[in-house]
């Protein structure tokens, strides 16, 4: 499954990283891929520390390791422990060689779509997470169609929605199997409102709607913000959203 924007800034990482969480927390095994390898940094709400990392997924990209040994497995430092599932981060480099050399000589896409899905009976995971680079490029139109889903993130912002139209349109295009909406930043006040747009613009399923936060702004992607806030109207959503991501293994 890739979580994708059109526009940064949607609160995309820090759901994901949530979900991950919630979906570990359940007993499945999860692994979160970090795919936006110009601009990374899913790696920093996870508490990932500079010094355990060797290999990430822009080593692999440039030939450097093979991709499973840039999975870190982060059930214990997560407290996971007590469930019975995992969860594995595969971070991007910020080392600014390695952004420079993606950037001026790409990768090859397909390459990583091929181990991706190795990665998936490697790590055996129920569920793969696809943090993806906002906006539309060569590598994202490549990435997109290797997800059963993929779930489009969008404000109450009428750029977004304006990128989001687009967004979809390509996705269409590239027959992505299935594309749901996902909200987020929302005004309590317009919440039915706008989910209704959406509903009557796009005329697909709105997966969920997260709430305008100032909790989530004040925590700034210092955690995860559904284990620190377990009873949070926030996190009741992420959490009725992961409860819908029901998929076989290998399959989403």
């Amino acid at each position: 499954m890739s979580l994708h924007s059109f526009r940064g800034g949607t609160g995309k990482s820090n759901v994901v990283a949530s979900l991950a969480y919630l979906k570990a927390a359940a007993g499945k095994r999860v692994a979160v891929l970090d795919t936006d390898l110009q601009s990374p940094g899913i790696h920093v709400p996870f508490g990932l520390e500079d010094e355990r990392v060797i290999h990430t997924l822009s080593d692999f990209c440039l030939g450097l390791c093979k991709i499973e040994e840039a999975a870190y497995d982060l059930t214990a430092p997560l407290d996971l422990e007590s469930s019975a599932g995992r969860l594995f981060l595969l971070p991007s480099s910020m080392k600014l060689d390695h952004i420079s050399k993606l950037i001026a000589e790409g990768y090859d896409a397909s390459e990583l779509n091929a181990k991706i899905r190795e990665l998936i009976d490697v790590l055996e995971l129920d569920y793969l997470l696809i943090d993806t680079h906002p906006g539309l490029n060569r590598e994202t139109m490549m990435t997109l169609p290797i997800a059963d889903r993929v779930l489009l993130m969008c404000r109450p912002d009428s750029q977004d929605l304006h990128g989001a139209e687009v967004v979809f349109e390509v996705a269409k295009r590239l027959r992505v199997p299935r594309v749901e909406l996902l909200a987020n930043k929302v005004p309590e006040d317009r919440r039915e409102e706008f989910e209704a747009e959406l509903v009557e613009r796009f005329d697909v399923d709105v997966i969920g709607v997260l709430p305008l936060s100032e909790d989530v702004s004040r925590l700034g992607s210092r955690g995860i913000f559904s284990r620190l806030f377990p009873s949070h109207p926030v996190t009741d959503e992420l959490r009725r959203i992961a409860s819908s991501l029901q998929a076989e293994r290998g399959h989403d």
